[in-house]
């Protein structure tokens, strides 16, 4: 079997294994307050800080799962994180009581939480500069996919009254990231040779991670724009802008299911038309493009909550500002990810993956709070305009680190176009001509066999 064969194989694999994953996490998390909280009548405090442990472990665990995954591989992480991720999933389903339900968010959370750079960095390995960008589009779109057919057939099973119902959710979650981890182990990825390799803002990447990274000023900035980025989209959904969906726009919360379904169906739908058109653009200026949607996405909910006397329209607009979100995020897919593959250094590529997940899990604790803490004060028009004014910042931070990126990190496309050949479609011309950390003229294509 051929390098680009088996790497094909391997990657369909993984792609897999993530997509299971996604549709065993459907079927509980949109369950999980409810039934902490009414199911085994723990209630509202347990419930929320239920959610509070499952985000803190991840916090824990992400800033050293980046050096196991570089010293050790990503399929260590990737067993920890299954098995982990389907304990806590099966101690859900069989706690009573405050204190195992707490300690079963907190190993579910910690395990989820490092299986996403684990994942990332697999996937890094499989793919090319030319490819890259279609891999984690795809590793998007089959997530979405699989947390909306997995809530679509959760609610159909679970039963508020039945505590067993509950059990066989979490069950089939905890079999899935089992499922994950026997796909995967059948995946065998070599690491890219990358000796010495410099660093995307100059220098040789050299010391520790962590050090390597905070002298990258391109990632740093990287990591900036993705907190913001997090913070202004997936950090509201659940809190802000939930509550001033039902608070404001006075939407009943079936119709809030609709909006949320409106985001999934838009991503699934138009994931794939949307990668056509921005893979061979300039990343930097893909993502300034998602800030000025998600500016126009708040104004409309802003605007949602002005119309009187015209529901029909409010709700409509509310319903619109949850599909322009899933715009959006079609464009972050094949950008963002990609771009913290191609500034990496080789040998720092789970550091980086790992890097970019906290600041992910940091926004995801800080948007749900600030947004909460805002809803409670009824400081609605504060909280729009501070939602215009990150989303513009998205488009300013974008462009800004537009300026500080090589041709090949900021438009792999255009790099493998220019030299043409086959040697391009496998990405060893465009990655010499990158400079980039992983793409950089010492890192071939990463070499992939795949167990019988």
């Amino acid at each position: 079997m051929s390098v680009t064969t088996a790497t094909a194989a391997a990657l369909r694999r993984i792609q897999l294994g993530n997509a299971l994953a996604a549709f065993g996490n459907g079927f509980t998390v949109p369950f999980l307050f409810v039934y902490v909280a009414r199911v085994r009548d723990l209630g509202d405090g347990t419930a929320g800080a239920v959610l509070a442990a499952f985000a803190a472990a991840a916090l824990v665990v992400l800033p050293f799962t980046g050096r196991v995954i570089d010293r050790s591989g990503p399929l260590v992480m990737v067993f920890i994180g299954a098995v982990s991720a389907a304990l806590g999933a099966l101690g859900f389903g069989l706690s009573t009581s405050a204190p195992t339900v707490l300690a079963s968010s907190a190993l579910m959370g910690a395990g989820i939480a490092v299986l996403q750079p684990a994942l990332a960095t697999m996937i890094v390995w499989c793919s090319t500069p030319r490819t890259r960008s279609r891999a984690f589009a795809t590793q998007f779109f089959l997530n979405n996919l699989g947390l909306g057919v997995g809530g679509l057939l959760g609610g159909l099973l679970v039963d508020e009254s039945d505590p067993a119902s509950f059990t066989l959710l979490f069950t089939i979650e905890a079999t899935m990231f089992l499922v994950l981890l026997a796909v995967l182990v059948t995946v065998r990825v070599a690491r890219p040779e990358q000796p010495g390799a410099p660093v995307s803002s100059g220098g040789t990447a050299r010391g520790s991670g962590w050090g390597v990274l905070l002298r990258d000023r391109s990632m740093v900035l990287l990591c900036v724009l993705g907190f913001v980025v997090f913070f202004s989209c997936y950090g509201q959904f659940e809190s802000g802008l939930s509550a001033y969906a039902v608070e404001v726009t006075r939407i009943s919360t079936a119709t809030l299911g609709i909006a949320l379904a409106a985001n999934t169906a838009m991503i699934v739908l138009a994931q794939f038309v949307v990668l056509r058109l921005v893979e061979r653009r300039r990343r930097s200026r893909v993502v300034a493009v998602v800030g000025l949607i998600w500016t126009v996405a708040w104004l409309a909910a802003g605007a949602s909550g002005l119309v009187q006397g015209a529901q029909a329209v409010a709700t409509a607009l509310l319903i619109g500002t949850y599909a322009l979100f899933g715009v959006g995020e079609t464009m972050l897919s094949p950008t963002m990810a990609p771009l913290v593959a191609d500034l990496a250094p080789a040998r720092f590529i789970g550091q980086y993956n790992s890097a970019f997940a906290l600041v992910k899990q940091l926004a995801l604790a800080v948007g749900p709070a600030i947004g909460g803490l805002m809803a409670a004060a009824g400081a609605w028009s504060v909280y729009i305009g501070m939602l215009v004014l990150c989303s513009l910042g998205i488009a300013v931070l974008a462009l800004v680190l537009g300026r500080r990126l090589t041709v090949g990190q900021d438009r792999p496309a255009s790099v493998v176009v220019a030299r043409g050949g086959p040697d391009a479609e496998s990405g060893v011309e465009s990655a010499a001509a990158s400079g980039s950390g992983v793409s950089g003229a010492n890192a071939p294509a990463g070499r992939v066999t795949t167990a019988a």
